[in-house]
């Protein structure tokens, strides 16, 4: 039996994912957190083989926060359960260690497909995505340059879209203030504009936020 822990925001979601895995032959949701910080304690105390978490989970401010559980934790595969944009994040997140991502307007019968071949070993993605990620890795680094961002580059960028200042983001992922308006001034570039307003109405266009 494959034990899972779900770490999502919503309750609603909790209780559809366990009522619909109840009676399941391969499957069992073995633990429910609501934020970022219970998850260790859950992979502390019991033995975890796939953690299904939404990117967007409270507490959850940097996908650097998920190469360390990766690395504290070997053994346990993880899953993006998210409704952000797949082709936007899923590169960063299987480069960052995840095994796999899955929209949440999938139906539960492809989580459950996901759940099972991530724990044989298998990473999990769309078509597309895995066509944009080799179309990606042919590029020159000029080329990719404008068109893959980064991980920090997808975090600053959404908190900004947020409406949070640099000096909260540098706060929130715990770096120097001067180094967000680095990261602002990289996206400025990379994506094309000139002022912040312009730079997160790209964002929303192109679903990165």
């Amino acid at each position: 039996m494959i034990k899972v822990c779900l770490a999502d925001n919503y309750p609603v979601v909790h209780f559809g994912i366990k009522s619909y895995f109840k009676d399941h032959s391969d499957i069992s949701i073995v633990a429910n957190v609501g934020n970022f910080l219970m998850v260790r304690d859950i992979l502390l105390t019991k033995e975890i083989d796939v953690l299904v978490i939404d990117l967007e989970l409270e507490g959850l401010a940097s996908i650097f926060e998920i190469k360390s559980i990766l690395k504290n934790f070997p053994k346990t595969k993880i899953i993006f359960y998210s409704g952000l944009s797949e082709q936007i994040y899923a590169p960063n997140a299987i480069k960052a260690g995840v095994s796999g991502y899955v929209h949440k307007t999938e139906k539960l019968e492809t989580l459950g497909q996901s759940i099972i071949k991530v724990n044989q070993g298998k990473i999990i993605m769309n078509e597309t995505v895995m066509k944009n990620i080799a179309l990606i890795a042919k590029q020159s680094k000029s080329e990719r340059l404008y068109r893959k961002l980064s991980n920090r580059e997808v975090e600053v960028l959404r908190y900004l879209s947020d409406g949070k200042k640099n000096h909260e983001i540098a706060e929130i992922l715990t770096l120097n203030e001067k180094t967000i308006s680095t990261y602002k001034l990289r996206l400025l570039t990379k994506l094309n504009v000139t002022n912040l307003v312009d730079l997160v109405n790209k964002a929303k266009t192109l679903e990165i936020v």
